[in-house]
């Protein structure tokens, strides 16, 4: 448990009634502006989907270098109710991560969209994205400022706002992959394609068609 502790982005410690986060040898809001970073350099610097999927593995990359610590963090079990608060909403910006990498990856290898159109969703994720870092580096404050003059019930008044902010924006990113994964399927429906598209992204989606 010692070691595993020391590889989760958080460290959970109880004073005073509540529950505060140190950002010790990771930061995930860090890895989710790394990741917008990345993004956003993919977009300017690609004119083609063969570059744009070449260009693309640095923020793969990226992803893949933070998951570790977001498996890890899934794995502390018996945190008390405020810590268990700010873990459940650093895994919300994981996972917002994870459906943002692990579906624009399969949409680099869907012909029914054209370079400017990824460039465009891609933009949108990192959009997405950069939000939801901008709310975790609230909490952060929140969580690990001592100079802040504010209650215990204060403080968490504030990780309940952006625990539930976060979390909207976790649906909010579904929505959009699902919408932007209907309109290939719609294409693909014109050429009598559909099958291709449900393999490459799942039957779990078509209730969004």
């Amino acid at each position: 448990m010692r070691a595993k502790m020391m590889i989760v982005c958080c460290l959970f410690l109880l004073g005073t009634g509540m529950a505060k986060a140190q950002w010790v040898t990771f930061d995930p809001s860090n890895l989710a502006q790394s990741i917008v970073n990345t993004t956003r350099n993919v977009v300017q610097t690609t004119t083609t989907a063969e570059n744009m999927v070449k260009n693309f593995q640095e923020t793969v990359k990226i992803y893949e270098q933070g998951k570790r610590y977001y498996d890890a963090l899934k794995a502390v079990n018996n945190l008390v109710k405020d810590a268990r608060k700010v873990q459940q909403t650093v895994l919300l910006v994981g996972e917002i991560s994870d459906i943002y990498v692990s579906s624009f990856q399969k949409m680099l290898t869907d012909g029914n969209y054209t370079p400017d159109e990824l460039s465009a969703i891609a933009s949108g994720y990192a959009k997405m994205l950069e939000e939801s870092s901008g709310m975790l580096n609230e909490m952060k404050t929140v969580v690990t400022s001592t100079s802040l003059s504010m209650t215990d019930k204060e403080r968490m008044d504030v990780i309940d706002r952006v625990y539930r902010d976060v979390r909207n924006q976790r649906n909010l990113v579904r929505y959009y992959t699902n919408r932007n994964i209907g309109i290939s399927y719609l294409r693909a429906k014109k050429k009598n394609d559909t099958r291709r598209v449900l393999d490459l992204y799942g039957t779990d989606n078509q209730k969004y068609w």
